[in-house]
């Protein structure tokens, strides 16, 4: 019946009990499969993680302008690793990386969780921070009617 029709004979579930088949026009049905998977993915959004470094002996105005930094990437939806450095004596003095990374997270607590707490690696304290899901949400309806406007 499929060589009359010049049509393929397609095993759609193999696992049944008969097993389904379809005739179809195989070139297609993988033409507009493909299709779809790449529309699919166009639409997704990939999840970066960023990373912004701190000292112990930060300076005010250089934490804000870091804090800044952080709050933009959260905005955009990515993951954000804060890192303190420990140099030479420092070390001794983790309470005061903790401390840092500990007023960072409340600061932000509006827009981002605290995915894993503060920990200590060698010589670097870090901690990642993701954004709220309310920030993602808004970000996507933010996206939306930005595609509305171009299509006008």
């Amino acid at each position: 019946m499929a060589r009359e029709r010049e049509l393929d004979l397609v095993e759609i579930v193999a696992k049944a009990n008969p097993p389904v088949c379809r005739i179809m026009n195989y070139g297609k049905y993988m033409y507009q499969k493909n299709k779809r998977a790449h529309e699919a993915k166009k639409h997704q959004k990939q999840i970066q993680v960023k990373e912004i470094k701190f000292r112990v002996k930060i300076d005010e105005h250089d934490y804000s302008f870091k804090k800044n930094h952080v709050e933009r990437f959260l905005m955009e939806g990515n993951k954000v690793k804060t890192t303190i450095m420990f140099r030479g004596r420092e070390r001794s003095h983790g309470q005061l990386g903790v401390k840092i990374l500990d007023r960072l997270s409340k600061e932000l607590a509006e827009i981002a969780n605290v995915e894993s707490r503060s920990r200590m690696e060698g010589n670097q304290m870090h901690q990642i921070l993701a954004p709220r899901k309310a920030v993602l949400e808004r970000m996507k309806k933010e996206m939306e009617e930005g595609e509305v406007q171009e299509s006008a």
